[in-house]
């Protein structure tokens, strides 16, 4: 859900959802919007929807729900790490996944909005190579008990950072964008899953994925690919298991309590459908 300060709450959320068998929540970021539309919406409307103004930090609303929850597992979808200096976001994804018991999964983006990554310092054409080297300093501070990180956009001198997160090595890396060599080397490189969104077009690029994947050394099976903000009708779930995916993230309107619940309450029964063929498989 693209989670606003007008939006259903997230803590709220993540209760309704984990007693509705649901296994995750993801809310995205934006750390503001500026008012100029020189770069175009991705959503190919004149205007961005309001929800783009108006969201909330992902970090300090998940610590939120990972409080009211037990089992659900918490993640950014996506958040915007060219836009994140790497030392304290390391240490606030640690937190989080230390204080879930390892429930947070960092899902991760280039950015989109040529004016928002300005205002951050970073040029649009830098972006990846940016997100690419805060993600590699950010595991090194998870992973070592003495990091430390020298590259063209991050370095920073051995040092100490606890707490580390539950889970080994940090949280699973999901990186979201199209298919393309850059996105899918960074998986092959330092992700744990591709995020494709809207979920259109994973047959076609799967041979690219395993290539990549071969290339770096890594055997693709490693790699897990779910489909990210998907909309569900009849024979989807079906299709995505017969690829072998596990996990599909549905859409869920930014809006109050009442709504956001009459939409779940519509894709529970995708739960049990995905029981069922998880079973069979």
């Amino acid at each position: 859900m693209f989670a606003t300060d007008e939006s259903m709450a997230v803590p709220a959320l993540a209760w309704d959802a984990e007693a509705r068998g649901f296994t995750s929540l993801f809310i995205p970021e934006h750390t503001h919007i500026p008012v100029s539309r020189r770069t175009p919406p991705p959503t190919g409307d004149a205007e961005l929807p309001e929800e783009y103004r108006r969201t909330v930090d992902p970090f300090v609303v998940l610590a939120a729900a990972a409080a009211t929850t037990e089992t659900i597992r918490l993640g950014t979808g996506i958040c915007l790490v060219a836009q994140r200096e790497p030392i304290v976001t390391a240490k606030a994804v640690a937190t989080l996944d230390a204080l879930s018991g390892g429930r947070f999964d960092f899902g991760i983006g280039y950015g989109w909005n040529r004016e928002e990554l300005a205002d951050h310092g970073v040029e649009a054409r830098a972006r990846r190579a940016v997100v690419r080297e805060r993600v590699l300093a950010m595991q090194a501070l998870w992973r070592d008990d003495v990091a430390g990180f020298e590259g063209s956009y991050v370095s920073f001198e051995p040092s100490w950072s606890w707490p580390k997160p539950v889970q080994p090595g940090g949280p699973p890396v999901m990186i979201g964008g199209a298919p393309g060599p850059t996105l899918f080397a960074h998986v092959a490189e330092y992700g744990d899953a591709w995020l494709p969104i809207g979920g259109a077009g994973i047959r076609a690029a799967a041979p690219a994925l395993t290539a990549a994947c071969e290339e770096a050394g890594r055997d693709p099976a490693t790699v897990r690919v779910v489909p990210f903000g998907a909309m569900p009708d009849e024979g989807k779930l079906e299709y995505y298991a017969s690829l072998g995916m596990d996990e599909v993230v549905l859409r869920l309107p930014s809006a109050p309590r009442d709504i956001v619940l009459s939409v779940l309450d519509r894709y529970a029964p995708f739960v049990t459908r995905a029981a069922g063929l998880t079973a069979a498989r």
